[in-house]
């Protein structure tokens, strides 16, 4: 009786399923979802399995996905209601059997059914193994008659061959199994397997005169001592030989005799025959072995099958090989992933952590969890929801921030990247990767402070020793008041002294106010020529020199700015003040003004402020705009610092143009302005 496995929502799939077939022959189970039905896909017990899925949408092939995985070779045949093609292919790529159209046609699924588990499979021939009695078989081949095994001998045959491979994973257990497997069924006196080095894991290196180096696997009747001194080699000997002709040799044949050193391996080994061990490829290895225990040669038919069976155990070594080396290479990841500070959590398609880390499991894991392995519902619901978002899309989602809840003031720098098949299609699984930025957080919090607390001492000490310099005068008068206070001449001098001393201040005080401001006060339209005039005379009240002169042009269109008309002009007077001080004998200012568009009909001002000093050194142009710094014996040094903030507010540029030798110095300001705005003629 064949058990047939069904998987709905709903039983009524099940019960048309069961009335329209042969309850005699087939048994008919019923299961709601894939988890419920898993002991029994995951142990064999079931012989076909029949699904309702939707075939209109990705979920119903990762249904069929889960119950690939769970029984690979298990039918599947699945009732749909609305038939795709190009879902449909998708299921049969996912080893759909078939794909029928509900309703259940009884006729139909039992003529399938039939087909797929009640059909005989045809007969295959008897295989020609050897007799388990060497000494009879022996004498047939030696008489000419060919051994004839019954079906009972072939069986115990094969028996005794399979139980070789439930160590599967241990090449040492296998080969040991196989040379007892072989004394037994043609009682070999001794018998030795050399093998050539592994494939070397993650990080590991073999030399390529390691690679041609064949050392004892296992033995049977022979010395431990002298296996462990003994080796075989590719380059000569036992080991040439069978790796040049990749075919049986026996020792007293005539290659052998002429050979030395072949023949003084025989020797040693007390073998009478040596068999390669091939992959199918490559030679991986020698069996050696001695006649009889009751001293009689190996015949020609059991050699044959000694060199099949030991090309099936080499395919198994080879195997074997392949896993370590990648349970090596696994092993070694998943040390690293352990050990690294940040969080790697990988999720599959199925939302199951198939691996997490030590910090993964310290961040997210719950404090009631007895076994300390991760849940998806560990996750917080924001992570959680962007890793299903991944999963569903297949785009990556790097560097966002995230701050729990319950643990204020911790911030962590999530990334997730899927992981694809070679083949099109959704990613089979995401990594999770969460980095503590806490500390670093607070170390550029500290060191932002620190800056700060820097800035204001130097701001300090530099307000402290300017003003203290514009009330030196102011304090000397200030003791000679009383005395010469009708004295004209000491009235001037002391009306100098205030006037200075308060323009100083009162520059200070602007100073300041431009820089604490980070916002527009007014946004006015004004021309710009008035500006200019008016820039180039608050310049001069700072540095009055009679020969002064000012040259611009604005063309015969008058040019309109928008913004903070004060803050633009003491910007400008900033910048001409710098210009005025280039060549305090003889100063002349040249303004040019030049219109921009940046190719998207946004158009802009450039003006350009040119002295006739010396020019800017390549360090003044690079820390020029720079706080504080001066060329000069008094002043903060903040004019072109407080000229930039204001441009910058303005949503324009301030740079000093790189000199060249012999240059002038040039100081450029670019504006954006509104080229439609005119004056009234």
């Amino acid at each position: 009786m064949k058990t047939l496995l069904v998987l709905a929502q709903h039983p009524d799939l099940a019960e048309s399923v069961r009335a329209g077939l042969n309850p005699e022959q087939y048994r008919v189970l019923h299961r709601v979802s894939v988890d419920e039905a898993e002991p029994m896909l995951a142990h064999g017990l079931v012989d076909a399995c029949i699904a309702d899925v939707e075939l209109t949408s990705v979920q119903g092939i990762w249904f069929l996905e889960r119950i690939r995985r769970r029984a690979p070779k298990c039918p599947v045949i699945i009732y749909t209601g609305a038939r795709q093609w190009e879902w449909e292919e998708e299921a049969y790529l996912q080893g759909v059997t078939y794909v029928l159209t509900k309703p259940v046609r009884p006729r139909m699924l039992a003529a399938l059914l039939d087909r797929l588990l009640l059909a005989s499979p045809p007969a295959r021939p008897a295989l020609p193994l050897i007799s388990p009695f060497p000494q009879e078989a022996a004498k047939n081949v030696e008489g000419g008659a060919s051994p004839a095994p019954g079906t009972a001998q072939t069986l115990s045959v094969l028996r005794e061959f399979s139980g070789i491979l439930t160590h599967s994973l241990n090449a040492e257990g296998m080969l040991k199994q196989f040379l007892l497997f072989l004394r037994e069924i043609l009682s070999i006196n001794r018998a030795a397997i050399f093998l050539r080095p592994p494939f070397a894991a993650l990080g590991g290196t073999t030399t390529p005169e390691e690679k041609r180096q064949l050392r004892a696997a296992c033995a049977i009747g022979l010395s431990r001592g002298l296996l462990e001194h003994f080796e075989l080699s590719f380059e000569g000997g036992i080991g040439g030989h069978l790796f040049r002709h990749g075919r049986i040799l026996r020792r007293f044949n005539d290659e052998v005799r002429n050979d030395v050193e072949t023949q003084k391996e025989f020797e040693l080994l007390g073998a009478e025959v040596a068999v390669p061990i091939l992959d199918r490829e490559t030679i991986l290895g020698v069996a050696v072995f001695d006649g009889r225990i009751t001293g009689e040669p190996l015949a020609n038919t059991e050699l044959q099958l000694i060199f099949h069976l030991l090309e099936q155990l080499g395919l198994a070594i080879k195997n074997i090989w392949l896993h370590d080396q990648l349970a090596s290479n696994h092993e070694m990841m998943a040390d690293i992933l352990r050990e690294l500070s940040s969080a790697c959590v990988v999720v599959s398609r199925d939302l199951d952590i198939l691996h997490a880390n030590k910090t993964a499991r310290r961040y997210f894991s719950r404090a009631e969890t007895r076994t300390g392995e991760m849940d998806f519902s560990d996750l917080p619901q924001i992570l959680g929801a962007k890793v299903y978002q991944v999963l569903k899309t297949g785009s990556a989602i790097s560097h966002f921030k995230y701050e729990p809840e319950n643990s204020p003031g911790t911030v962590y720098n999530i990334n997730i990247v899927p992981f694809q098949r070679q083949q099109p299609g959704l990613p089979a699984s995401a990594l999770l990767m969460v980095e503590d930025l806490t500390q670093s957080e607070q170390l550029q919090r500290l060191e932002i402070e620190a800056a700060n607390l820097r800035l204001v001492k130097t701001m300090a000490d530099r307000l402290t020793h300017e003003i203290g310099n514009a009330m030196v005068p102011l304090s000397t008068h200030q003791q000679l008041l009383a005395d010469k206070w009708k004295d004209p001449e000491f009235r001037a001098s002391l009306d100098v002294a205030l006037a200075d001393g308060v323009k100083r201040v009162t520059r200070l005080i602007n100073q300041m106010r431009f820089l604490a401001r980070d916002t527009l006060l007014s946004q006015d339209a004004f021309p710009i020529a008035p500006l200019l005039e008016e820039a180039y005379k608050e310049a001069c009240k700072y540095q009055p020199v009679r020969t002064a002169q000012l040259r611009y042009d604005i063309g015969s269109k008058p040019i309109m700015l928008m913004g903070d008309r004060a803050a633009l002009k003491h910007a400008l007077a900033e910048v001409m003040l710098n210009a005025l001080q280039a060549n305090p004998t003889d100063p002349k200012i040249g303004v040019c003004l030049h219109e921009e568009s940046n190719g998207n009909g946004l158009q802009g001002l450039q003006i350009e402020v040119q002295d006739n000093g010396a020019g800017f050194t390549p360090e003044a142009a690079q820390k020029g705009s720079a706080p504080f710094f001066t060329t000069r014996s008094v002043g903060l040094g903040l004019g072109l610092t407080v000229s930039r903030k204001i441009i910058e507010t303005h949503h324009g540029k301030l740079e000093i143009v790189t000199p060249k030798s012999g240059e002038a110095g040039i100081v450029r300001i670019s504006l954006p302005f509104d080229a439609s705005a005119a004056l009234p003629a």
